[in-house]
């Protein structure tokens, strides 16, 4: 591990406070009242198959397995709307869970969500094929083809059967992250090619009124959130800053920044290390939005992003000419400083996961000795940011430290091979004696950030002190 060495001087006028307003952390109790909601709604479904007769309807065997079906087919469309809303970008859920705790809450109910549909399926159409000649198939294509709705509630079965599918982790590992975008949003249109089978033909729907209320109620709150958070909101931002590309800079070979102006940025709620969806409006290719971090704090007239060329839409930006128009969406993630528990902070990021916690480096108060940043590198050719980074840190009485060298394959580790001598918790306690008492910020591919996230908590930094955020879609 080595220490890069500050320079002698340099102009630190950029790092004037700005001027844009404070921002207030969201209150951590909207995670909870999330949560509720979503406990509340789910059991309230339940409560209605109960009252609907659901406790009695266990007769011959036909009728037992279509009433079993029929729970699990109200529980598959409860969670399939929550994992609509958690889709939806609604800001204060967003900020007080985070994206990767949302991340992991969206997989879970999705899963949840598919298996109790496909589970609905399979027991209504065996229910219903008991005491018939049919046969099980027969009854399927019967159910599909003169049931009112049934064939739209299939198409809407086969769009999520693709959203799953493509959310496998091996599965969208192969797939650029522009088109798993896209099927994924396929994911709406299941959940609404289901509403009219749903309305027409389920007895738990139009049992009474408090059952239809409800049903339709919570239907028109999705809908509802996603227009006006997925695609209201966006565009009214996008109109009103009117964003535009001022300079495009290559930082090395494989990194380019992008630095946009606009209107009245101070009014955008936007914290250093957030990351916006971004869409430039210069061609082919500007429907796929592209998340991206903030790699500057934000100083109410511009922001800047910077990233490595990985895939066609990221070596796009080096193509970018002044003027192009952006349109975005967010500000998303609590990868920020509105969420730190103590004075003092750890920003630890490999290789372009530097970017936001360099924003985040900017946005801190001076401090003596109140940020250590830990930059993970393979090689020096690899350092992004350096001369910024080393300026930031000496202006905030920090300091930087670069621990350099190629990957270390004998076991999982956050240190290069010729640290392997120490274990990890041993190099962070090194580098940072008291990082137990200090707030931890992480950025990096997924697989690093597990290792320094393990050595973190072994070395006695407290989960609610353990900031990231995961970009791996």
């Amino acid at each position: 591990m080595s220490s890069l060495a500050l320079p002698e001087s340099r102009d630190l006028s950029v790092l004037a406070t700005s001027r844009r307003r404070a921002l207030a952390p969201t209150p951590r109790w909207w995670r909870d009242a999330s949560a509720v909601f979503a406990w509340a709604v789910t059991l309230f479904v339940v409560a209605l198959w109960v009252v609907g007769g659901g406790l009695t309807a266990f007769g011959s065997l036909g009728e037992s397995v279509t009433n079993i079906g029929r729970l699990a087919g109200l529980v598959a469309s409860v969670l399939m709307l929550l994992q609509v809303l958690l889709m939806a970008r609604i800001p204060l859920v967003e900020q007080a869970w985070g994206q990767d705790e949302l991340a992991r809450v969206h997989r879970l109910v999705g899963f949840t969500s598919f298996t109790l549909m496909i589970a609905h399926i399979a027991l209504v159409t065996v229910g219903y094929s008991v005491g018939t000649d049919l046969g099980v198939v027969a009854t399927f294509v019967d159910q599909v083809l003169h049931s009112p709705g049934m064939l739209l509630a299939l198409a809407g079965t086969v769009a999520l059967v693709m959203v799953v599918v493509t959310s496998v982790k091996k599965a969208r590992a192969k797939m650029r992250y522009e088109s798993w975008h896209l099927l994924h949003l396929y994911a709406y249109l299941g959940a609404g090619l289901a509403l009219p089978h749903q309305l027409w033909t389920g007895a738990d729907f139009t049992a009474n009124v408090t059952a239809t209320v409800f049903w339709w109620g919570l239907y028109a709150f999705a809908l509802v959130a996603v227009l006006v958070y997925r695609v209201g909101l966006p565009l009214v931002r996008s109109r009103r800053h009117r964003l535009v590309v001022s300079a495009v800079v290559a930082e090395s070979p494989t990194v380019t920044s992008v630095v946009m102006t606009g209107r009245r940025l101070d009014r955008l709620p936007v914290r250093a290390g957030q990351f916006f969806q971004w869409r430039f409006l210069d061609g082919a290719g500007w429907t796929r939005g592209n998340p991206y971090s903030l790699s500057a704090a934000p100083d109410g007239r511009s922001l800047r992003i910077t990233a490595e060329a990985v895939g066609g839409s990221s070596a796009r930006l080096a193509t970018l000419r002044p003027g192009t128009k952006v349109l975005v969406e967010g500000p998303y993630g609590r990868l920020h400083a509105g969420v730190r528990t103590s004075e003092k902070a750890v920003l630890i990021g490999a290789g372009i996961g530097i970017t936001p916690l360099r924003a985040i480096l900017e946005g801190l108060p001076a401090s003596q000795d109140g940020v250590v940043v830990i930059y993970r590198v393979g090689s020096q050719s690899d350092i992004v940011l350096g001369d910024e980074l080393l300026d930031l840190a000496r202006a905030k009485g920090g300091r930087v430290v670069a621990v350099v060298g190629h990957r270390n394959r004998e076991r999982e580790s956050w240190l290069p091979v010729d640290s392997r001598h120490l274990s990890d918790v041993e190099a962070l306690t090194r580098i940072v004696p008291d990082i137990a008492d200090r707030d931890v910020y992480v950025c990096g591919n997924p697989a690093w950030m597990d290792a320094v996230i393990t050595a973190a908590h072994e070395a006695g930094v407290s989960p609610d002190a353990v900031h990231h955020e995961r970009f791996a879609y």
